[in-house]
Protein backbone atom coordinates (compact mmCIF):
# COMPACT_ATOMS: atom_id res chain seq x y z
CA UNK A 1 0.00 0.00 0.00
CA UNK A 2 1.35 3.17 -0.91
CA UNK A 3 2.19 5.65 2.11
CA UNK A 4 0.02 8.59 3.30
CA UNK A 5 -0.18 11.94 1.97
CA UNK A 6 1.27 14.02 5.26
CA UNK A 7 0.37 17.77 4.96
CA UNK A 8 2.09 19.50 8.06
CA UNK A 9 0.48 22.62 9.24
CA UNK A 10 2.36 26.08 9.41
CA UNK A 11 2.69 25.61 13.28
CA UNK A 12 3.80 22.32 14.98
CA UNK A 13 0.93 20.00 14.92
CA UNK A 14 -1.33 19.23 18.28
CA UNK A 15 -4.05 18.11 16.24
CA UNK A 16 -5.10 15.92 13.31
CA UNK A 17 -7.43 14.97 10.51
CA UNK A 18 -7.44 11.46 9.04
CA UNK A 19 -9.46 11.88 5.60
CA UNK A 20 -10.23 9.01 3.29
CA UNK A 21 -10.99 9.80 -0.42
CA UNK A 22 -13.70 7.97 -2.07
CA UNK A 23 -13.90 5.03 -4.50
CA UNK A 24 -11.42 5.43 -7.75
CA UNK A 25 -10.19 8.67 -6.34
CA UNK A 26 -6.60 9.16 -4.82
CA UNK A 27 -4.74 10.23 -2.05
CA UNK A 28 -3.92 13.56 -3.38
CA UNK A 29 -7.70 14.20 -4.35
CA UNK A 30 -8.52 16.41 -0.92
CA UNK A 31 -5.33 17.73 -0.80
CA UNK A 32 -6.70 21.29 -1.90
CA UNK A 33 -9.39 20.86 0.77
CA UNK A 34 -6.85 20.42 3.26
CA UNK A 35 -4.74 23.06 2.34
CA UNK A 36 -8.00 25.34 2.59
CA UNK A 37 -8.76 24.00 6.00
CA UNK A 38 -5.51 24.79 7.48
CA UNK A 39 -5.30 28.25 6.70
CA UNK A 40 -7.49 28.80 9.99
CA UNK A 41 -6.31 25.55 11.36
CA UNK A 42 -2.65 26.34 11.49
CA UNK A 43 -1.56 23.12 14.00
CA UNK A 44 -3.78 20.64 12.48
CA UNK A 45 -2.06 18.02 10.59
CA UNK A 46 -3.60 16.22 7.66
CA UNK A 47 -3.01 11.97 7.15
CA UNK A 48 -4.45 11.77 3.48
CA UNK A 49 -4.16 7.74 3.04
CA UNK A 50 -4.48 6.03 -0.14
CA UNK A 51 -6.89 3.19 -0.77
CA UNK A 52 -5.01 -0.08 -2.68
CA UNK A 53 -5.83 -0.70 -6.33
CA UNK A 54 -8.51 -3.89 -6.86
CA UNK A 55 -10.94 -5.25 -9.00
CA UNK A 56 -14.52 -3.77 -8.07
CA UNK A 57 -17.33 -6.20 -9.17
CA UNK A 58 -19.82 -3.19 -10.06
CA UNK A 59 -17.33 -1.84 -12.46
CA UNK A 60 -17.09 -5.16 -14.71
CA UNK A 61 -14.73 -6.08 -12.18
CA UNK A 62 -11.70 -3.05 -13.44
CA UNK A 63 -8.98 -2.71 -10.76
CA UNK A 64 -8.88 0.87 -9.42
CA UNK A 65 -8.11 2.45 -6.04
CA UNK A 66 -10.72 1.15 -3.69
CA UNK A 67 -11.24 0.69 0.14
CA UNK A 68 -13.16 -2.66 -0.81
CA UNK A 69 -14.76 -4.14 -3.60
CA UNK A 70 -18.74 -3.84 -3.70
CA UNK A 71 -20.76 -6.54 -4.93
CA UNK A 72 -24.01 -5.40 -5.55
CA UNK A 73 -25.49 -1.78 -5.25
CA UNK A 74 -28.99 -2.74 -3.75
CA UNK A 75 -31.16 -2.77 -2.39
CA UNK A 76 -28.06 -1.58 -0.06
CA UNK A 77 -24.31 -1.73 -0.85
CA UNK A 78 -23.19 -5.66 -1.26
CA UNK A 79 -19.60 -5.46 0.17
CA UNK A 80 -16.24 -7.70 1.04
CA UNK A 81 -16.19 -7.32 4.70
CA UNK A 82 -13.34 -8.55 5.14
CA UNK A 83 -11.70 -6.07 2.68
CA UNK A 84 -13.21 -3.33 5.13
CA UNK A 85 -11.65 -4.65 8.02
CA UNK A 86 -8.52 -4.27 6.28
CA UNK A 87 -9.13 -0.90 5.61
CA UNK A 88 -10.30 0.14 9.23
CA UNK A 89 -7.09 -1.51 10.24
CA UNK A 90 -4.91 0.96 8.07
CA UNK A 91 -7.11 3.53 9.86
CA UNK A 92 -6.44 2.00 13.17
CA UNK A 93 -2.72 2.07 12.60
CA UNK A 94 -2.34 5.67 11.17
CA UNK A 95 -4.31 6.74 14.61
CA UNK A 96 -1.44 5.04 16.45
CA UNK A 97 0.76 6.42 14.44
CA UNK A 98 -0.41 9.96 15.06
CA UNK A 99 -0.73 8.94 18.89
CA UNK A 100 2.65 7.74 19.31
CA UNK A 101 3.78 11.28 18.08
CA UNK A 102 2.56 12.77 20.14
CA UNK A 103 -0.85 13.80 19.06
CA UNK A 104 -3.34 13.59 21.81
CA UNK A 105 -5.98 11.28 20.40
CA UNK A 106 -9.06 13.45 21.42
CA UNK A 107 -7.78 15.76 18.83
CA UNK A 108 -7.55 12.72 15.79
CA UNK A 109 -10.53 13.17 13.57
CA UNK A 110 -11.32 10.96 10.94
CA UNK A 111 -13.31 11.95 7.73
CA UNK A 112 -14.24 10.13 5.03
CA UNK A 113 -16.48 10.96 1.47
CA UNK A 114 -18.10 7.94 0.28
CA UNK A 115 -16.60 4.86 0.30
CA UNK A 116 -13.93 6.39 2.74
CA UNK A 117 -16.69 7.44 5.03
CA UNK A 118 -18.05 3.93 4.92
CA UNK A 119 -14.69 2.73 6.24
CA UNK A 120 -14.61 5.72 8.64
CA UNK A 121 -17.97 4.85 10.09
CA UNK A 122 -17.05 1.03 10.84
CA UNK A 123 -13.57 1.87 12.54
CA UNK A 124 -15.12 5.04 14.68
CA UNK A 125 -18.10 2.90 16.00
CA UNK A 126 -17.32 -0.81 15.84
CA UNK A 127 -13.23 -1.28 15.88
CA UNK A 128 -11.72 1.88 17.31
CA UNK A 129 -12.83 2.01 21.31
CA UNK A 130 -10.14 4.46 22.51
CA UNK A 131 -10.81 8.36 22.44
CA UNK A 132 -11.14 10.26 19.35
CA UNK A 133 -12.04 13.61 18.50
CA UNK A 134 -15.02 13.27 16.21
CA UNK A 135 -16.20 11.87 12.86
CA UNK A 136 -16.88 13.54 9.49
CA UNK A 137 -19.14 11.55 7.27
CA UNK A 138 -19.23 13.34 4.02
CA UNK A 139 -21.94 11.88 1.20
CA UNK A 140 -21.89 8.44 2.33
CA UNK A 141 -23.35 5.63 4.21
CA UNK A 142 -23.00 2.80 7.28
CA UNK A 143 -23.15 -0.87 5.74
CA UNK A 144 -22.20 -2.25 8.77
CA UNK A 145 -24.46 0.23 11.70
CA UNK A 146 -27.37 -0.84 12.74
CA UNK A 147 -29.84 0.25 15.63
CA UNK A 148 -28.70 -1.86 18.25
CA UNK A 149 -24.89 -0.77 18.16
CA UNK A 150 -22.75 -1.83 21.48
CA UNK A 151 -20.83 1.43 21.51
CA UNK A 152 -18.41 1.63 24.46
CA UNK A 153 -18.87 5.27 26.30
CA UNK A 154 -16.16 7.18 24.19
CA UNK A 155 -17.87 6.00 21.17
CA UNK A 156 -21.02 6.69 22.19
CA UNK A 157 -19.61 10.23 23.24
CA UNK A 158 -17.96 10.52 19.31
CA UNK A 159 -19.25 13.96 17.92
CA UNK A 160 -20.00 13.47 13.92
CA UNK A 161 -20.89 15.72 11.49
CA UNK A 162 -22.81 14.02 8.52
CA UNK A 163 -22.59 16.21 5.14
CA UNK A 164 -25.02 14.83 2.06
CA UNK A 165 -25.88 16.79 -1.29
CA UNK A 166 -29.74 16.77 -1.78
CA UNK A 167 -28.90 15.63 -5.63
CA UNK A 168 -26.64 12.75 -5.05
CA UNK A 169 -27.53 9.42 -7.50
CA UNK A 170 -24.63 7.78 -6.54
CA UNK A 171 -24.95 7.63 -2.77
CA UNK A 172 -28.87 8.58 -2.53
CA UNK A 173 -29.71 10.56 0.30
CA UNK A 174 -32.06 8.38 2.27
CA UNK A 175 -28.36 6.19 2.73
CA UNK A 176 -26.59 8.78 4.08
CA UNK A 177 -29.67 9.95 6.34
CA UNK A 178 -29.81 5.78 7.50
CA UNK A 179 -26.55 6.36 9.38
CA UNK A 180 -27.47 9.54 10.71
CA UNK A 181 -30.51 8.54 12.14
CA UNK A 182 -28.87 4.82 13.67
CA UNK A 183 -26.58 6.86 15.37
CA UNK A 184 -29.35 9.21 16.64
CA UNK A 185 -30.77 5.87 17.69
CA UNK A 186 -27.88 4.82 19.54
CA UNK A 187 -28.14 8.47 21.17
CA UNK A 188 -24.69 9.70 19.36
CA UNK A 189 -23.90 13.44 18.81
CA UNK A 190 -24.68 13.30 15.01
CA UNK A 191 -25.64 16.30 13.08
CA UNK A 192 -27.16 16.48 9.73
CA UNK A 193 -26.50 18.99 6.62
CA UNK A 194 -27.73 18.62 3.83
CA UNK A 195 -26.85 21.02 0.54
CA UNK A 196 -28.24 21.31 -3.09
CA UNK A 197 -25.29 19.60 -4.49
CA UNK A 198 -24.72 15.96 -6.30
CA UNK A 199 -22.13 13.58 -5.45
CA UNK A 200 -19.43 15.89 -4.98
CA UNK A 201 -17.99 18.99 -2.06
CA UNK A 202 -18.95 21.94 -2.16
CA UNK A 203 -16.94 25.30 -0.81
CA UNK A 204 -19.90 26.03 1.62
CA UNK A 205 -19.77 22.45 2.81
CA UNK A 206 -15.53 22.62 3.33
CA UNK A 207 -16.54 26.02 5.54
CA UNK A 208 -19.28 24.25 7.54
CA UNK A 209 -16.47 21.64 8.09
CA UNK A 210 -13.87 24.02 8.95
CA UNK A 211 -16.02 25.56 11.72
CA UNK A 212 -16.87 22.20 12.90
CA UNK A 213 -13.28 21.63 13.63
CA UNK A 214 -12.18 24.56 14.71
CA UNK A 215 -14.79 24.97 17.52
CA UNK A 216 -14.01 21.21 18.60
CA UNK A 217 -10.22 21.94 18.51
CA UNK A 218 -10.62 25.20 20.66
Amino acid sequence: MSEPLIIEPANPADACVIWLHGLGADRYDFQPVAEALQQRMLTTRFVLPQAPSRAVTINGGWAMPSWYDILAMSPARAINQAQLEESAQTVIHLIEEQRDSGIDPARIFLAGFSQGGAVVYHTAFQRWAGPLGGVIALSTYAPTLNDDLKLSPLQAELPVLVLHGSRDEVVVPSMGRAAYECLIQNRVKAQWKDYPMAHEVRPEEIRDIGEWLVERLA
